[in-house]
């Protein structure tokens, strides 16, 4: 990992967060197959809860992945790189689990989502500010 660019780096979370939607597609899957839902939730709450930690990551990942590999494409250091996309990857995991055992509030969630809006924030205002000066 000594060697990798700040653009390969993104490259590693941009793959990790792709396959964290993919098992949060995957888990959706599951649930629609057991319960004989095709469309919706049909009241399984199981189900819905699936369906909005998927929907959740599918909102929120993209944007942050465009982010990270916008900072890579413009010079950010790799350590940054690494430190963003390792915050951004235990979020969606923590969100994603989070959503999935409990409908309330979890730890899972509020660390999950405060780890993603801390992301965006450093992405976004480190990104708007390079590009000013």
């Amino acid at each position: 990992m000594t060697d990798m660019t700040a653009m390969t780096a993104a490259g590693l979370y941009v793959g990790l967060n792709i396959l964290i939607l993919l098992v949060l597609g995957v888990l959706v899957m599951v649930q629609r197959n057991k319960s004989g839902v095709g469309i919706g939730h049909g009241g399984n709450e199981t189900l819905s809860r699936a369906s909005r930690a998927h929907a959740n990551g599918a909102e929120w990942t993209p944007a942050a992945l465009v982010g990270l590999v916008a900072a890579a494409a413009l010079g950010a250091p790799v350590i940054a790189i690494h430190v963003l996309g390792v915050m951004l990857t235990a979020g969606r995991i923590l969100h994603g689990w989070g959503l999935s055992q409990n409908a309330g509030r979890s730890v899972g969630r509020i660390l999950g989502t405060l780890l993603t809006l801390i992301v965006y924030l450093l992405l976004g205002a480190g990104l708007a500010i390079h590009a000013l000066i």
